[in-house]
């Protein structure tokens, strides 16, 4: 049953997805790769269709669970369609709101920070899974975005755990080891980036303005969002911990340490030419970081800095991440099997995932296994997946909410004016004013 979205919302979520004018690429036929009205049919000879984005990592990973279900069930054939993640969202939101199911698919990859937008707007699209998986087979921080009411709605996909990536040779020409980054704070990583400034003549890292995961990764260090735990509720202006990011993200600013870029290729291409010293992000970037042979054997990864002057921030976060759903519509049935069976619980699939494609994924049996284990000569021998994984266990349970992306279109704005010299509280309370005002 379609259930009405208010205007605010919608545009919100209409708003998140940006323009694309990228063309889909599918991996099925065109007879294949539809849902809706077809879909029935589908149901009938155990077809079910899947849409998600990024062909060397999700796809990917999908056509390794299409190959280990097929074992078994060779009756059912699994369609896998490439779209780019805003035109997934676009085709959601159009779908689900104009209350039919078609053109839709069986199943569908979202990311985390959006997930509670869609349950919540809709909350008879997506089919139960509570039966279908054990979220507690799951880690604990992936099921505050993938679940509601009390519901498994999402199968908990890939870790975002995020890691400071450092130049082992770059700190040894500062005098530090890499033992002296691990387990530290935001003010002993400005120390250490100075130091390698000094020696060096390389930034400690690199940052986008229009692009705020630092402060995202920082506070949820601390166990805190940009919502109250209801996920709706703006909570800026009282949020400590958001104060304390601000303030630190400001530091490294004025430490003169920090690269200025201003998109992902100028992101990679910091790290990949040695300009910066370190990467603190997602564990997604290991392939851009060993793209760069010749830098064989200059990397470790490290736990990701904690905030000083928060009490409950901890070395472990995330960054992004997604997670699969079953829409509720006919062969739903046989879409939830074959998550249930593949990436619901599968812990050799999972060994695949980390071996073939470079995905973490959040399992937590999956952990025990032998790909999990192994050493990397990249990172000096360093058993990188294992440390991603016991990261991952740590990371604190956050509720991402309905609006991460709406607010942050705010904090661009409000971080550049505390840049340049409003005070914090002003700024703070602006954005809060701003956001109870768009998100409500």
């Amino acid at each position: 049953m379609k259930k009405k979205i208010s205007a605010v919302l919608l545009a919100s979520l209409i708003l998140a997805t940006g323009c694309s004018s990228k063309a889909p690429d599918t991996t099925a036929s065109p007879t294949t790769a539809t849902g809706g009205d077809k879909t029935e049919t589908k149901a009938e000879t155990k077809e079910v269709t899947v849409w998600a984005w990024d062909k060397n990592f999700n796809i990917a990973a999908m056509k390794l669970a299409q190959e280990a279900y097929a074992k078994d069930h060779p009756d059912v054939k699994i369609n896998i369609v490439e779209y780019a993640q805003d035109d997934i969202i676009q085709k959601l939101n159009t779908g689900l709101n104009s209350g039919t199911t078609t053109g839709l698919p069986n199943v569908v990859l979202i990311e985390d920070y959006r997930a509670q937008s869609f349950l919540k707007a809709y909350p008879d699209s997506f089919q139960d899974l509570s039966s279908s998986i054990k979220a507690s087979d799951f880690a604990d921080y992936k099921i505050g975005p993938t679940s509601l009411n009390g519901k498994q709605y999402g199968v908990p996909f890939d870790s975002g755990v995020a890691g400071l990536y450092v130049r082992t040779d770059y700190l040894e020409q500062a005098g530090y080891k890499v033992d002296d980054m691990k387990n530290i704070d935001w003010q002993k990583f400005i120390e250490i980036g100075k130091a390698v400034k000094a020696k060096t003549g390389k930034d400690m890292l690199t940052q986008d303005p229009n692009d705020l995961g630092l402060i995202r990764m920082m506070i949820q260090s601390a166990g805190s969002w940009y919502l109250k735990s209801d996920g709706a509720t703006p909570d800026l202006k009282d949020n400590a911990a958001l104060k304390d990011a601000f303030q630190t993200y400001k530091e490294l600013m004025n430490a003169n340490i920090v690269k200025i870029t201003s998109d992902w290729n100028a992101f990679v291409a910091g790290f990949n030419s040695g300009d910066v010293a370190t990467v603190p992000t997602g564990n997604w970037i290991t392939p851009s970081v060993k793209a760069k042979a010749d830098q064989a054997g200059k990397w470790a990864v490290v736990p990701f800095p904690k905030l000083k002057n928060t009490s409950s921030s901890v070395n472990a976060s995330n960054l992004g991440g997604s997670s699969w759903y079953v829409l509720n519509n006919p062969g739903k049935e046989a879409a939830a099997d074959f998550l249930a069976k593949t990436l619901g619980s599968d812990v050799n699939l999972y060994q695949k995932l980390v071996t073939d494609i470079g995905v973490i994924g959040t399992l937590k049996a999956a952990a025990s296994g032998d790909a999990y284990s192994k050493a990397d000569d990249y990172f000096g021998g360093q058993k990188v997946i294992s440390d991603f994984a016991n990261w991952t266990t740590q990371i604190p349970k956050v509720n991402y909410g309905m609006h991460t992306y709406a607010i942050e279109d705010i904090l661009k704005v409000e971080m550049q004016n505390y840049l340049k010299g409003t005070e914090l509280d002003k700024v703070l309370n602006d954005a809060q004013s701003q956001a109870e005002a768009q998100v409500k």
